[in-house]
């Protein structure tokens, strides 16, 4: 078995497959000091809740744009997995060629992404995270990693206009039935999704203005899907992709 790790700024996502099957999707908070045994008892959790024994797992495979946890992490992972991760970043083939002016600053999420994307669903694409931040990538029909464009994410914008403004209280984001709203709070809402939304639409229609290309558009993210809901520019929704591309880069890192 494979479990699959994905270090963000928010949330620790962790998959574990069996061959191409995904047994289990867990998630924890990343903005909190916790000690190897502390993410080593987190990561057992996780196993026992798919049914899973430490000494099933042939490889672990991590992806992080949090590098102050990582000592901690991979330590937890080599003491109560008794596996040596593997990291994405230089070295690792991934299948992707990133022709960004620094390759070494994109980071480890969008690059996995794209491998997700590419080698799920084709290309050209354009990939789509709706994270802490919300990442457009463009993926030409080569593998080539071309361009992208990041703007802050649903939440975090949200969470800007909340802790900023002494007023204005702290919402679910949720798309209200209309923009003709009538409290504080569903004008926040519709603010805040309703915008997002054609923020969205107009930045995925001008990569498609410039490059001139038919793309796909893959969206991936925790609160993409509200996204994807409401608007025609995004073809497919995909929960999984990073854990899909994490797959792929283990496996091209293996030769298989």
């Amino acid at each position: 078995m494979l479990v699959v790790i994905d270090i963000g700024n928010t949330n620790i996502t962790m998959g574990i497959y069996k061959e191409n099957k995904l047994l289990g999707n867990y998630r924890l908070t990343t903005k909190m000091k916790r000690t190897s045994d502390e993410y080593g008892f987190m990561l057992m959790n996780f196993l026992q809740a798919s049914k899973v024994e430490s000494d099933e797992i042939q490889d672990v495979i991590v992806s992080s744009v949090v590098p102050k946890i990582m000592h901690s992490f991979l330590n937890s992972i080599r003491k109560y997995m008794h596996k040596e991760p593997i990291v994405v970043g230089p070295g690792i083939k991934t299948g992707i060629s990133v022709k960004a002016e620094n390759p070494k600053a994109v980071g480890a999420d969008r690059i996995v992404d794209a491998a997700g994307a590419f080698y799920e669903y084709g290309g050209p694409c354009l990939v789509v995270d709706f994270g802490t931040a919300t990442t457009f990538d463009y993926v030409d029909e080569h593998g080539n990693f071309e361009y992208g464009a990041i703007t802050f994410g649903i939440e975090t914008g949200a969470q800007a206009m909340w802790t900023q403004a002494a007023k204005l209280p702290e919402i679910e984001i949720k798309k209200p039935k209309t923009i003709l709203c009538k409290n504080t709070t569903s004008s926040m809402q519709a603010g805040v999704v309703y915008g997002y939304i054609g923020q969205s639409e107009y930045i995925i229609k001008q990569f498609k203005k410039e490059l001139g290309v038919n793309m796909k558009v893959i969206a991936t993210g925790g609160l993409g899907k509200i996204i994807y809901k409401n608007t025609d520019e995004i073809d497919i929704y995909d929960r999984d992709l990073t854990f899909k591309g994490l797959k792929c880069i283990y496996e091209k890192y293996k030769g298989k």
